[in-house]
C-alpha cells in the first residue's frame, strides 16, 4: 500500500477547522490560486468528519473527498463518486462508529468496513491491519489536538 504522503511531495491545500458554540463547527479550505471556502460542519460528539477524512486520506493513497477537493474539486456536501470515493467514504464512517462506539481489533474494523462496502454495492479497498493501527494512531492526535481546541479557535492541517 502507498501512503499518501509518499505521493504528496508538498501540501496543495491547508484545512482550517474551527470550533463553534452551537450546532456546526466550520471548515475553510483555501488552495492555491484560489478564494478561500467554507464548509458547516454538523457537531457529532467525535473530531468532525472531514477531520477524519483527513486522517484516512493522509494515509491511503485512496482517493476520497479531500483528494477531489485538493484537486479542485467544489468541497460540497454531496459529490458525484466512483468507486474509490465510495470505498473511503464507508472507510471514513467505519472509523467514526469506533470513535463513537470504541475500538475493535483491526480484523473486525476490516470485517465491518467490507460488509458496508458489500452493502452498497462496490468494493472495498485495500486496507491492511497495519493501516488500521496508523490511521488509529493519526485519529487519536487529532482528536486530542481538537479536544485543546477553546470555542473560537482553530485547528489547521496541510494535505
Amino acid at each position: 500500500m502507498h501512503r499518501a504522503a509518499e505521493l504528496r511531495q508538498t501540501a496543495r491545500m491547508h484545512l482550517a477547522f474551527t470550533k463553534h458554540a452551537g450546532k456546526y463547527d466550520a471548515l475553510v479550505v483555501t488552495r492555491p490560486g484560489r478564494p478561500p471556502e467554507r464548509i458547516d460542519c454538523p457537531k457529532q460528539g467525535i473530531i468532525p468528519h472531514d477531520m477524519v477524512h483527513y486522517a484516512v486520506e493522509s494515509i491511503l493513497a485512496h482517493r476520497g473527498f479531500l483528494s477531489h477537493v485538493a484537486d479542485g474539486a467544489a468541497p460540497a456536501l454531496a459529490m458525484a463518486a466512483g468507486a474509490s470515493e465510495e470505498a473511503v467514504e464507508r472507510l471514513v464512517e467505519t472509523f467514526q462508529a469506533e470513535l463513537w462506539g470504541g475500538e475493535v481489533p483491526a480484523a473486525d474494523l476490516l470485517a465491518t468496513y467490507a460488509h458496508a462496502c458489500d452493502a452498497r454495492d462496490h468494493p472495498a479497498a485495500p486496507v491492511s491491519p497495519e493501516d488500521v493501527a496508523a490511521i488509529r494512531i493519526r485519529l487519536a492526535d487529532l482528536t486530542a489536538r481538537w479536544g485543546a481546541v477553546p470555542v473560537g479557535g482553530t485547528l489547521t492541517l496541510e494535505f
